[in-house]
């Protein structure tokens, strides 16, 4: 979808009465969504899961962009406290359980979000890995809410064509060679050869944190 057409699905959303809101990682690929939205709509809430692992850079770099773009940032915390987010063996469960550790901080808080807005406005690709790939432009979520995937055929060179075009500000880790930005325990730059998201999780039979599995309907 090109920016008008995101443009013309959003405003007919809101002619119908639906709240709408999006959810953002902060990092480079993530920007465009952001932009092209505030560009329609300032207005529509922000959620920036703050799982208490991300980089400070990704921190900083979401200050960066509220201001650069005029939009209100809201965090989502967890509620299950770090110091019971362990094992049997007092192991946090990043290193031992990601899938739980990714549950309590990520899936769980957005779940009870879904249930006061119509419309998630999500950023994903099909180019980023194959249960992506699988995904529609709208598709069922939890709690009645609907899953809308404007950048879904966008791909690499499509995204920082646009970031060169409207001279974006990229993250900060970018330039020491991260290419996907995520909690900073499950997060290593890649080699060469990787994909653009298979530093996350690296090692680990993971390639998602659960909010585009648990949290779609099947």
């Amino acid at each position: 979808m090109d920016f008008e057409e995101i443009k013309s699905s959003i405003i007919k959303y809101q002619e119908d009465g639906r709240k709408l809101f999006t959810t953002s990682s902060f990092q480079t690929h993530s920007i465009v969504l952001l932009h092209l939205l505030s560009r329609i709509d300032k207005s529509i809430p922000v959620y920036c899961l703050n799982t208490g692992f991300l980089f400070p850079e990704t921190i900083e770099y979401k200050d960066q962009l509220a201001d650069a773009f005029g939009i209100t940032i809201k965090d989502i915390k967890p509620d299950v406290p770090k110091s019971i987010q362990k094992d049997a063996e007092g192991k946090l469960l990043f290193a031992s359980d990601p899938d739980r550790c990714c549950y309590y901080n990520k899936v769980q808080p957005m779940d009870k979000l879904l249930s006061d807005y119509d419309i998630w406005i999500n950023g994903i690709r099909r180019d980023q890995n194959a249960n992506r790939a699988k995904m529609r432009v709208e598709e069922p979520s939890k709690m009645n809410t609907v899953r809308f995937h404007p950048m879904l055929e966008w791909t690499n060179k499509m995204i920082f064509d646009y970031i060169k075009e409207h001279n974006l500000p990229r993250h900060p880790l970018d330039a020491v060679g991260y290419s996907s930005i995520g909690c900073e325990p499950c997060t290593r730059k890649p080699s060469l050869e990787m994909m653009e998201r298979e530093a996350r999780w690296y090692g680990m039979n993971k390639t998602e944190c659960g909010l585009h599995t648990e949290l779609v309907s099947k």
